[in-house]
C-alpha cells in the first residue's frame, strides 16, 4: 500500500519543523509555564572542578576506611534554585493531587519539611509538568559543588574497633558535639542561614536535603582503590545539610529512623536544579509541541 499524500505531507511538515525547533531549543526556548506556579528564583553556577569525598561506607581489610577524595567536574552549568522549596509551592502540588501532604505544621514562607525522597521526586514531576520546564533532584556531587565551602562529608568515627562497633558509632556522636551542633527542630524563613559563596541561601542549616544519588558500599585495596564492583543500595539516599547522611527513601522524620549518621537530621527537604541540557529541551518540546498533538 502506498502512503497517502497527508501522510506524506505530515512527514514532510515534521521534517521542516524539527531544524527550527532546534534552533529555538538551543535559544533557551520554554514551553509556556501554568500562571499560578510560582517561578523559583534560581543560581547559575559555572562549570568547575573539585576535589569531592565520595559518599557511601568503604572497606578496606574488612575494617571501616575512610572515604576516599576524588577530583570531580561539572561539565555543564549548574542551574539550581536558591532556596529549598518552600511549604506553600508544595502546597500548590499537594492540591493539585500530585503530591501527598507533608507531615510539616509551619505555613507560609518557610521550607517544606517533613517529605521523604519520593514525595520529592513527586513535586520535581509535578513542577516540571506545570513550568514546561525540567526539574529533578540534585546528585550528590552537583549539591557539593554548589555548597562550596558550606559542604561537610559523613561524620567518620574518631577511632574504629571491628569488634565493637559501638565505639565508632559514639566516638562519631562525640566529633558532632564537638562541631558545636546543636538540636534545631524549627524550620526558619527562607534566608535565614545566609549565602554561600556562589549565592547559594541556607545550606548546611537546619534542614537536610534529599540528593539523587544512591548509598554505596565499596571494598578498597591497600592502594584506597576499589577492589571490588560496589554495592548501589538506591533504596538509601545521599541527604546533604550540616553533614551528609543517608536515609531510607520513604523517611520523612530523619528522627524517626533510616540510615542517619551521628546526631539525626532536624528536617528533611530539598531544593531542585533546572536541567536546560539540549536533549532535555528536545523532549520537552516534542512532548508538549505540536508534533505530539
Amino acid at each position: 500500500m502506498k502512503p497517502t499524500t497527508t501522510k506524506l505531507a505530515g512527514v514532510a511538515l515534521v521534517a521542516l519543523a524539527i531544524p527550527t525547533a532546534l534552533i529555538g531549543l538551543s535559544q533557551g526556548m520554554q514551553l509556556p509555564a501554568d500562571p499560578r506556579v510560582r517561578m523559583a528564583e534560581t543560581v547559575r553556577i559555572e562549570p568547575g572542578s573539585f576535589t569531592h569525598m565520595q559518599p557511601g561506607e568503604f572497606l578496606q581489610d574488612s575494617r571501616p576506611a575512610a572515604a576516599p577524595r576524588v577530583p570531580v567536574r561539572i561539565r555543564r552549568p549548574l542551574e539550581i534554585m536558591k532556596y529549598q522549596v518552600r511549604l506553600d509551592d508544595y502546597a500548590r502540588c499537594v492540591a493539585a493531587g500530585a503530591c501527598k501532604p507533608a507531615d510539616a505544621r509551619e505555613a507560609g514562607e518557610v521550607p517544606v519539611t517533613g517529605v521523604s525522597y519520593r514525595d520529592a521526586l513527586a513535586y520535581a514531576k509535578w513542577y516540571s509538568e506545570a513550568t514546561g520546564e525540567d526539574w529533578r533532584l540534585p546528585t550528590d556531587e552537583e549539591w557539593a559543588f554548589a555548597a562550596g565551602s558550606r559542604f561537610r562529608g559523613d561524620i567518620e568515627p574518631l577511632e574504629v574497633d571491628t569488634a565493637n562497633p559501638a565505639r565508632g558509632w559514639l566516638s562519631s556522636y562525640r566529633r558532632e558535639v564537638d562541631l558545636a551542633r546543636k538540636p534545631d527542630p524549627q524550620p526558619k524563613p527562607a534566608g535565614s542561614f545566609g549565602v554561600n559563596e556562589k549565592g547559594v541561601a541556607d545550606l548546611a542549616g537546619n534542614i537536610w536535603e534529599w540528593t539523587s544519588s544512591c548509598y554505596m558500599r565499596v571494598t578498597l585495596g591497600p592502594d584506597g582503590k576499589a577492589i571490588e564492583s560496589a554495592i548501589e543500595n538506591c533504596g538509601v539516599r545521599v541527604v546533604q545539610g550540616f553533614h551528609r547522611t543517608y536515609m531510607s527513601n520513604f523517611i520523612r522524620d530523619g528522627k524517626s529512623g533510616g540510615c542517619a549518621v551521628g546526631l539525626p537530621p532536624d528536617n528533611l527537604g530539598f531544593r531542585l536544579v533546572r536541567d536546560n541540557s539540549l536533549g532535555m529541551r528536545m523532549a520537552r518540546w516534542f512532548r508538549g509541541g505540536w508534533i505530539a498533538s
